[in-house]
């Protein structure tokens, strides 16, 4: 009889394991599929600038109701397009921006396939998403970026966050069920 308890108690920790590793993967791949977005949308910088100025900046209804970001979004507008006619190689540095996106999420992959020898992956993407908020705070305010669009940079760190410290927790579970097992 005691066997057979010990064989249930072990499959349904063994089904436990599997639903968090499931939940795991999920986690993980939406934060890959985010930071590729991110990665890929730092390539077409001016078209994309171009684009919200035509629908955000000066002239458009949002001018009316929030002055501020229309005027920001234009400045934006006219610092992309200047600096492209003028200087394209400065943008080489936002191709630089999306590789290293998508090199970050290249690096996730290993935690996708075994998050347990690979936890270490998700904890430096833990520390790199609270090391947004100083960055954006402190560099934002160097280079004259409005206070309400260093928040909207400081945010990917914030939602980066939660996908991660939710695949780390789901990780220590897999780590302290896998313990019982060998009990």
């Amino acid at each position: 009889m005691l066997v057979i308890t010990q064989m249930f108690q072990e499959l349904s920790i063994s089904n436990a394991i599997d639903v968090s590793r499931r939940r795991i993967r999920g986690l993980l791949i939406f934060f890959i599929i985010a930071l590729v977005i991110s990665g890929l949308t730092a390539f077409p910088l001016v078209c994309e600038v171009g684009m919200l100025h035509q629908y955000l900046g000066e002239g458009t209804a949002t001018a009316e109701r929030w002055p501020e970001l229309a005027g920001w979004i234009t400045r934006v507008y006219h610092g992309v397009t200047e600096t492209d006619a003028r200087h394209p190689f400065i943008l080489y540095g936002t191709d630089w921006l999306a590789f290293a996106h998508l090199t970050i999420a290249v690096a996730f992959w290993g935690p996708v396939k075994d998050p347990i020898r690979n936890v270490w992956v998700i904890e430096f993407g833990m520390i790199a998403c609270l090391m947004i908020v100083p960055l954006a705070l402190i560099c934002g305010s160097v280079r004259g970026i409005p206070f309400y669009w260093q928040l909207i940079d400081c945010s990917f760190g914030v939602v980066g966050i939660i996908p991660l410290g939710l695949a780390r927790r789901g990780v220590k579970r897999i780590e302290a069920l896998g313990q019982r097992i060998h009990q």
